[in-house]
């Protein structure tokens, strides 16, 4: 079953690591980047990685307007609680094993080498049989 860890950065009140991300040194976030390429690697390795990216800060919200055009709002902004910061899909037998690596996946290296401690989300992707064309 595949599921999505959608890495979330909520700012340092809510991890077990009280550095800001935009503090750490090039050190530190290049540590931090090898755990997560050492991670998909070896999910990789025994078939259980399907796809994952870090997305920037920087973005936009649109939506369907029914005008046509649709209408863009700047953000998300940086200094929000909530920042989705990347993702990884994941293709693993239970729901047991992607909390296991969801688990594994938080404790990427963060500001001293510390275990960051971000929170997660672990979301299951719905499964549509073509075939019945039932969800």
């Amino acid at each position: 079953m595949k599921y999505l860890l959608l890495k979330h950065y909520r700012g340092p009140k809510t991890s077990t690591n009280n550095v800001p991300m935009d503090q750490w040194t090039p050190d530190e976030v290049d540590a931090h980047i090898r755990f997560m390429d050492d991670f998909a690697d070896r999910l990789r390795a025994n078939g259980e990685f399907v796809d994952g990216q870090a997305v920037a800060p920087e973005g936009m919200w649109v939506r369907y307007d029914g005008e046509g055009k649709p209408p863009v709002v700047d953000g998300p902004f940086a200094e929000t609680k909530d920042l989705i910061a990347g993702w990884m899909v994941i293709d693993v037998e239970s729901e047991a094993r992607a909390v296991e690596l969801a688990g594994e996946l938080s404790a990427a290296p963060a500001a001293g080498g510390r275990p960051l401690g971000e929170w997660l989300e672990v979301r299951p992707f719905m499964e549509h049989d073509h075939s019945q064309n039932e969800w």
